[in-house]
């Protein structure tokens, strides 16, 4: 490595392979699969934009090594690739739930603990519970070792409030990390991620409340982009969701839906039919959802690692890709259903379990994460013009990423065209 003083630009090269889907928007079917490829590679970036890619050799002669200002990486044997986008989770949280986990390896259904007072509910008194700064310094160290797996953009979730202060205390700690943290931090308020127990006048009352007490002052304090709901039986019904997702899209919200995860509710053709930014979960979506998600602009996130813990069937994402959908993968962080963040168990669950090759599983994790943020213009892809988010591999060849199995090959990360993995 060759570093400059206050270095305003750098040079990637002699990398194994530069590997990337290419466009500004989610890619739908088969044209998943498709990735430019380029052996030898090099990427000059300016600031934090990517300015030029190609082979080494041509861009050497560009910008040769001792240009002033600019700082050089070479990258002998190692693959590039866009940096991780992981569009659905629920980070920031307080409180643990081991005990749950080892119930439902017992049994014990999902739902059924949630009558008992476990599942959301239990996270929810903890949560309420801790203060901002643990909130903040958890969602840190989380975040921290989110960047160690490559990942540099994140989507976080409220909803572990089901109230007014609560909620809004998620979301201002999520907004100072994504100011203090070097991964972006792009927000979703989910208030509607279940009915508090025992509210007054039920699911309906609950609605208005969020409705007219508590999305206005998300929507004036900028706290978050989308809105979310969980269309779930025992939780909000598809008529539910969808008068809630119409006044949050009416608001200037982007729109997303937990959709067909355990009965087929019609979650899916509900996010085609009003347009939603996402689909996400879809373990027991219909044929019909399938075909109405594939002739729309809604991303169909899918969440393998929370069918792995849950011991359910996986969503289908090979039929689903091959109907036309465009098909993003995704941890689905949390402490109940899904305690981890793990991007190559997710490679490894998406190519060995449900069927997708190793490059729609790479694009389902880069542009079309970041189509699933509506930030496809930006990030998810190394090409000029795109932010340089960059995750650089241990090993000289992409296909790496299934062939270790589970295994974190990730050795450096370029955000905004700084390294920031490894710290310091």
């Amino acid at each position: 490595m060759n570093t400059t003083s206050n270095a305003s630009s750098l040079l990637l090269y002699h990398a194994s392979q530069l590997v990337t889907p290419i466009g500004n928007s989610l890619k739908h079917g088969k044209d998943m699969g498709k990735l430019e490829i380029i052996p030898d590679a090099a990427v000059y970036i300016e600031g934090d934009t990517i300015k030029e890619t190609g082979p080494t050799g041509m861009l050497l002669k560009k910008h040769p090594l001792d240009t002033a200002g600019m700082e050089s990486i070479d990258l002998s044997g190692k693959a590039i690739i866009p940096g991780f986008v992981d569009s659905h989770t629920h980070f920031v949280f307080g409180g643990y739930r081991p005990e749950e986990f080892m119930m439902r390896l017992s049994g014990a259904q999902y739902l059924d603990i949630m009558k008992m007072g476990g599942g959301i509910q239990s996270t929810v008194n903890a949560t309420r519970n801790t203060p901002a700064e643990t909130l903040f310094s958890d969602g840190f160290t989380r975040l921290n070792d989110m960047l160690s797996m490559g990942v540099t953009t994140v989507e976080g979730k409220s909803g572990y409030g089901l109230d007014k202060d609560c909620e809004l205390k998620q979301l201002e700690v999520l907004n100072r990390l994504n100011k203090e943290h070097p991964v972006d931090v792009e927000t979703t308020y989910m208030g509607a991620h279940a009915i508090p127990r025992d509210y007054p006048g039920g699911s309906s009352a609950y609605i208005e409340f969020m409705l007219k007490e508590v999305l206005p002052l998300v929507r004036d304090r900028k706290l978050a982009r989308f809105a979310d709901i969980f269309c779930e039986e025992g939780v909000f019904t598809t008529e539910e969701s969808a008068k809630y997702l119409r006044v949050c899209k009416d608001m200037g919200f982007g729109t997303k839906i937990h959709a067909d995860e355990i009965i087929p509710l019609g979650g899916g053709e509900l996010a085609a039919e009003l347009g939603c930014v996402s689909a996400d979960h879809l373990l027991a979506v219909s044929d019909k959802g399938i075909g109405m998600l594939a002739d729309s602009d809604t991303a169909a996130t899918l969440l393998p690692c929370t069918a792995f813990c849950l011991h359910k069937p996986y969503a289908p994402a090979r039929k689903m890709i091959d109907a036309g959908c465009a098909v993003a993968l995704a941890s689905d962080y949390n402490p109940g259903s899904c305690f981890t963040n793990s991007i190559p168990l997710i490679f490894s669950l998406g190519v060995i379990h449900m069927g997708m090759t190793i490059e729609e599983a790479l694009c389902s994790l880069t542009l079309n994460g970041a189509g699933a943020l509506k930030k496809a213009g930006a990030i998810g892809s190394i090409e000029p013009g795109k932010k340089a988010d960059i995750t650089v591999l241990a090993y000289p060849d992409y296909r790496f990423l299934v062939y270790h199995s589970a295994k974190n090959i990730v050795t450096m990360v370029i955000k905004n065209g700084k390294v920031c993995y490894p710290i310091g």
